[in-house]
């Protein structure tokens, strides 16, 4: 099983897999941030001198982290920055669930509407998963 998920191909396509989800994320989010500070306010977990600073960051490190990543540079950096993003993610998520917020999750800024739930907690947590192969069993360095 670890020889598989050491393959290139795996390897490869799990990289390019995370790194494709948080580029696209980023980029809806930086281009709306105004939008996605209201998902981010939503959760009503930040004070709010924190809402409009975390809009705009995010998206610009989602977008970052998801371009190096892909490109092969800093690869472990990269994937556990959004293997880590993913776990904040989750965690905002169930706190959502229990206290029976019925929001958004912002995802993907306003173009994915979808909402807290149990389906959203699984694809992050796969995509936890493929961040953590792409962490423990890729290479250190750059690609060339």
């Amino acid at each position: 099983m670890i020889s598989l998920l050491k393959n290139n191909k795996i390897q490869l396509g799990s990289r390019i897999l995370l790194a494709a989800v948080f580029i696209f994320a980023g980029i809806e989010k930086a281009a709306n941030p105004g939008d996605f500070s209201v998902a981010v306010s939503n959760y009503r977990i930040l004070p709010l001198f924190l809402i409009n600073i975390t809009a705009i960051f995010i998206p610009w490190l989602e977008l970052s982290s998801g371009i190096l990543l892909l490109f092969g540079k800093w690869i472990k950096a990269n994937s556990l920055i959004l293997t880590a993003l993913l776990i904040v993610f989750n965690v905002l998520i169930i706190v959502a669930i229990l206290r029976g917020l019925d929001i958004e999750c912002g995802c993907f800024g306003t173009l994915d509407a979808q909402m807290v739930g149990l389906q959203k907690l699984a694809e992050n947590f796969f995509l936890i998963f493929v961040g953590l192969i792409v962490y423990k069993f890729s290479p250190d360095s750059d690609v060339e």
